[in-house]
């Protein structure tokens, strides 16, 4: 019972509880979002692999050019009205697609566009939220807020694409992608019901923070500079489920949105156990940790693509989810608790540049590799890519831990 209540520390916390409740909401309508419009996307395009790579890789190119900008904007203003007005227009966006689909003039480049002004607002949001975080809960509930965040985001991605696979059955895609704009006032009323004078703000910086100070601190830390490494690659090979599972369910199993919702569902699942799991983490992982769980990772996705049956594939995706949030958990923890708060902005920002940014790239691979040789080759050849690499990193010296953890007390 100890064990139990200590996994949900952060929710003592007034500020992060509200964050949490909004954040639950606005996530799990954004996957019945992403789940609507990739199944658009493929009626559209008469099952183009390509075209969905199109898609994922305009929602996620903003990513390469202004997230580091972001990591800036984060250091140098309040982080809680970014959020604010980052929520706001999204909402106003997905509002203006879900319209245009109803009113049965979309088009395929509608869509790209629509992802590609989305993707804009998310690279100042992502690294925002992220450095966000410490503030709301300090440094010594910044592990346990961490891995319930990624408890949230993996809920919502169990129950967005199920109930998304349900609803575009019965309602259309026009409505999903409707409701997924309503429910971002749920993450700004969170927002807005904050007590600023609860957070926990850094020092004021003595000077305009540049990006160029944050790259520089970074390369002075071989510890940051590992699980970096290895984000971009699993990032670049690995993650990209959001273009190979619709295509999995639609043309290897010839199933319909629900089984596509399923699958989803299964890889979610995995993940909000590996999210639970680490909500009782208190210490900055070790580099065998990450190392650990990236090499389960690349493992087990290179047999999902090798799964005979829908149930099959399911299983191993579970297992590959559970492997992917341990790994992205380990990493995301080894990098904040490592940082300097006064750089800790520009620090996950470029954390969110390499993790998300590899996307574009990736969805491209991957749409060429499905067109040509199927999604299972993808999901096979994305985990041996990264299980190599991954052995790679074993190969190198071993890096001394610093002497002691950085002082998480200032954020």
């Amino acid at each position: 019972m100890h064990t139990l209540k200590r996994a949900f520390d952060s929710l003592s916390v007034r500020n992060f509880r509200l964050f949490f409740l909004g954040q639950l909401l606005s996530v799990t309508c954004t996957w019945m979002m992403v789940i609507a419009q990739d199944w658009l996307v493929l009626e559209l395009s008469g099952n183009s692999g390509t075209a969905l790579g199109v898609v994922t890789a305009l929602q996620f190119a903003p990513v390469l050019l202004l997230t580091l900008y972001g990591g800036r904007l984060a250091d140098r203003h309040d982080k809680r009205r970014i959020l604010i007005l980052a929520n706001l227009v999204s909402g106003a966006l997905s509002f203006l697609l879900g319209a245009w689909i109803l009113l049965g003039e979309v088009r395929l480049w509608h869509i790209w566009l629509f992802a590609l002004a989305l993707g804009t607002v998310g690279a100042v949001e992502v690294p925002t939220r992220i450095a966000f975080t410490g503030e709301m809960v300090g440094g010594d509930l910044l592990p346990n807020a961490s891995a319930l965040s990624g408890a949230y985001f993996n809920a919502a991605r169990v129950a967005g694409p199920a109930a998304a696979g349900l609803l575009i059955a019965r309602l259309g895609v026009g409505p999903v992608v409707l409701i997924n704009a309503c429910s971002y006032l749920g993450a700004v009323a969170g927002l807005a019901l904050m007590r600023p004078s609860e957070l926990h703000g850094p020092p004021a910086p003595a000077s305009d923070p540049r990006i160029t100070d944050g790259l520089r601190y970074v390369a002075r830390r071989p510890d940051l500079v590992l699980p970096l490494a290895l984000t971009g690659v699993l990032g670049l090979a690995g993650f990209n489920f959001q273009l190979t599972l619709p295509l999995l369910a639609k043309t290897e199993f010839r199933t319909g949105s629900a089984a596509f919702g399923l699958l989803s569902s299964s890889l979610a699942a995995g993940s909000l156990l590996a999210a639970f799991a680490t909500t009782a983490r208190r210490t900055r992982p070790t580099a065998a940790v990450v190392t650990g769980s990236a090499l389960a990772f690349g493992a087990t996705e290179a047999l999902t693509g090798l799964a005979p049956t829908l149930p099959t594939a399911c299983l191993l995706l579970s297992l590959t989810g559970f492997a992917m949030m341990y790994f992205a958990q380990a990493a995301n923890h080894r990098i904040q608790l490592g940082s300097d708060p006064a750089y800790r902005g520009r620090v996950m920002g470029l954390f969110t540049l390499i993790f998300m940014g590899t996307t574009p790239l990736g969805a491209l691979l991957t749409g060429w590799l499905s067109d040509h040789w199927g999604p299972r080759w993808s999901l096979s050849t994305g985990g041996l890519i990264s299980l190599t690499a991954t052995a790679l990193t074993l190969a190198l010296p071993l890096t001394p831990e610093p002497d002691r953890e950085l002082d998480n007390s200032r954020t």
